[in-house]
């Protein structure tokens, strides 16, 4: 559980009153005192999908002795979407419905989704709930995620089979992946394969989306080619080189070493070439194993590794996975059982996990929440009577970056914040007794927001640096 004060902001009178005149930010702006901390879920860690960190000394900014900070292969944005992808059939669209609370056709034939549906949905977080508890705002806003449902892929979709094209291209718009699986038997509900294999499942839409990076990348080198050719002499000529210098060390990567960008080993230059051509391979996935009641009982009686072990089918995810993308989340979860329970009002909700054990909970907050993680990113939280809202950021924003999400004045004049941890917080009690026991402390422009973090930001708006 998490409580805590936060963010306060010191500004040039004439400037502050402008940026206050932002509805949203009014009360924030105006205040004395305008409060935040941040903090991330931390029930499932999961790497950045970007290769390991780079060594290289003396890059610009840094001193000679400072690893090059790595860049993270994705959109370096704060508004990240998640697509859910998978065979038809598998209950994309019912994990869809239940985490959105939308109401997107389900049925018992293939492509019963065609146009993506889109929802922001709350990422749950004690932390803020708790805060909310604290100050009881008038208003509260919590973290969102924006998640789509996506069509399902059959063989054969880079070529085109099954509206392929179209699927992927929705594929390609998002920032991560819910990959689906279906991992229970049931003769009533089709199967576009003729039968159920998780393994054989996954390997169909990973080598659909490899086939269509390649095809990708092969478009793009040719492209390339023409136009170095075009310009071989000069910047421009450069620039090209360089640029088809790693389209065709990724072309290889994935389409003759059949690996996926995002395990690949890219330096920062090469990262910010691949980052704009969103490639599908280079995106974290996270597997969601569509297991019967019976088999996601048996994962909250006994844990995870033994019920994978007990399952035939998430034997087969978690075998594939070692294999070909060592490190991936599996999160067993039950379709039908989250239908029951997006349908049933409170007392029905209790009722129905407590008839299928003592330890049942639904799986969808940590389907949230890990994808949350999966695209690296983190909260912090404005706090105090009139609002309570969580901020989300890139892991390893600064401290400019993490308070300009506020407001962009709030990083143009951004002048230092002051910082203590949310363990002290939590241990001593109040923000008065942090600074009593010494643990405030003042960081600037360089600093990294870390999970947890409750901070104060000084921010200096003046009519020479607000454009």
């Amino acid at each position: 559980m998490f409580l805590g004060p936060g963010l306060r902001a010191s500004c040039n009178q004439s400037t502050c009153s402008a940026a206050a005149a932002t509805a949203r930010f009014a009360a924030p702006l105006l205040s004395a005192l305008t409060r935040a901390f941040s903090t991330t879920p931390a029930l499932h860690k999961k790497k950045p999908a970007a290769a390991a960190p780079s060594t290289k000394k003396g890059s610009a900014g840094s001193s000679g002795d400072e690893p090059e900070e790595k860049l993270l292969l994705g959109r370096p944005s704060n508004n990240l979407k998640l697509g859910v992808v998978g065979m038809p059939n598998v209950g994309k669209s019912c994990v869809y419905n239940c985490i959105t609370g939308s109401n997107v056709l389900t049925a018992n034939y293939p492509f019963a989704t065609i146009d993506p549906s889109e929802a922001r949905v709350a990422v749950p977080d004690a932390r803020f709930d708790h805060l909310v508890a604290m100050y009881s705002p008038k208003s509260a806003i919590p973290a969102k995620l924006t998640v789509t449902d996506i069509a399902g892929l059959v063989r054969g979709a880079a070529s085109g089979a099954g509206l392929g094209n179209a699927f992927l291209a929705h594929i390609r718009a998002v920032d991560g992946i819910y990959h689906v699986v279906r991992c229970f038997q049931d003769s009533d509900i089709v199967h576009v394969e003729n039968s159920v294999g998780a393994a054989r499942d996954m390997e169909i839409i990973h080598d659909e989306l490899r086939l269509k990076d390649d095809e990708f990348l092969a478009n793009l080198a040719a492209d390339l080619k023409k136009k170095l050719t075009r310009a071989a002499q000069g910047p421009e000529g450069k620039t090209r080189r360089e640029e088809l210098d790693v389209v065709l060390k990724a072309l290889d990567w994935v389409g003759e070493q059949n690996r996926d960008i995002r395990h690949g080993s890219w330096t920062n230059r090469e990262i910010e070439i691949l980052n704009p051509m969103h490639l599908l391979t280079a995106k974290p996935v996270v597997y969601l194993a569509n297991v019967s009641e019976d088999e996601y009982a048996e994962v909250c009686d006994s844990g995870l590794e033994p019920a994978i072990k007990a399952s035939p089918m998430m034997s087969e995810m978690k075998a594939w996975i070692d294999t070909n993308s060592p490190g991936d989340m599996i999160i067993p979860f039950s379709g039908i059982l989250e239908e029951r329970l997006a349908d049933a009002s409170a007392e029905e909700r209790a009722a129905v996990l407590a008839d299928l054990g003592p330890k049942a909970v639904s799986a969808l907050p940590q389907i949230i929440t890990s994808g949350y993680q999966a695209l690296s990113l983190v909260n912090y939280f404005t706090a105090g009577p009139g609002e309570v809202r969580a901020w989300t950021v890139c892991k390893g924003s600064k401290a400019p970056q993490a308070a300009g999400v506020i407001h962009t004045d709030f990083e143009k004049g951004f002048i230092a914040a002051e910082v203590m941890t949310y363990a002290d917080l939590a241990d001593l009690g109040s923000e008065t007794a942090v600074r009593a026991a010494g643990k405030y402390a003042t960081r600037g422009r360089d600093y990294v927001v870390q999970s947890g973090d409750v901070c104060f930001f000084k921010f200096n708006v003046t009519k020479g640096n607000k454009k």
